[in-house]
């Protein structure tokens, strides 16, 4: 039995969950509404103010769904009540981030400053130039929006320019020595 798996997953008050007929589970709540669409590998039951996830049997497959789908149902409730947030730095001279609406507008070395528009359901906030904070109840769309955003500009591993996630440690090189 996974040890994840089997762990009853609490539901938050405020949260509405529905299971739907073939194999959904829609979530909403006060930062949103989620849906996760899974595979007939596992049973999800509410019984009261709790979710459980069963497994149909020992297949090495159901067992590998089990957990996962834990896993995400309990992301999916986290994320409609307290929501999820990632923070990215800007280093390096002249790279910079602002708000034009909801879009963002990075300075990144380019020629051109870089203009990124906000999902559904993400939002951005800029509380220093050289800071980005991305927010948003889907842990899974935020985490890729935060990836691209640090695609556009990784940082370099000589001088240490480029976006980061917030205490990312960047593994830096020796450049070339000195000729005498």
């Amino acid at each position: 039995m996974s040890r994840i798996g089997k762990v009853p997953i609490p539901i938050p008050t405020g949260v509405d969950v529905q299971l739907a007929a073939p194999a959904t589970v829609k979530v909403k709540g006060p930062k949103g509404a989620l849906n996760l669409d899974y595979r007939g590998h596992v049973k999800v039951t509410r019984e009261g103010n709790v979710l459980r996830v069963e497994r149909f049997s020992d297949e090495r497959q159901d067992r590998a769904f089990h957990g996962l789908y834990h896993r995400l149902i309990r992301a999916m409730l986290q994320g409609v009540t307290t929501g999820f947030r990632k923070e990215l730095e800007l280093v390096g001279v002249g790279y910079r981030a602002a708000l034009d609406g909801k879009a963002l507008v990075l300075a990144l070395g380019f020629s051109h400053e870089v203009r990124v528009a906000a999902p559904e359901g993400i939002t951005f906030a800029t509380p220093k130039p050289t800071q980005i904070v991305i927010s948003g109840a889907d842990k899974q769309q935020l985490g890729q929006v935060a990836a691209d955003i640090r695609g556009l500009r990784p940082p370099e591993p000589y001088k240490g320019k480029g976006i980061r996630y917030a205490g990312e440690h960047v593994r830096r090189k020796v450049g070339k020595a000195g000729v005498k």
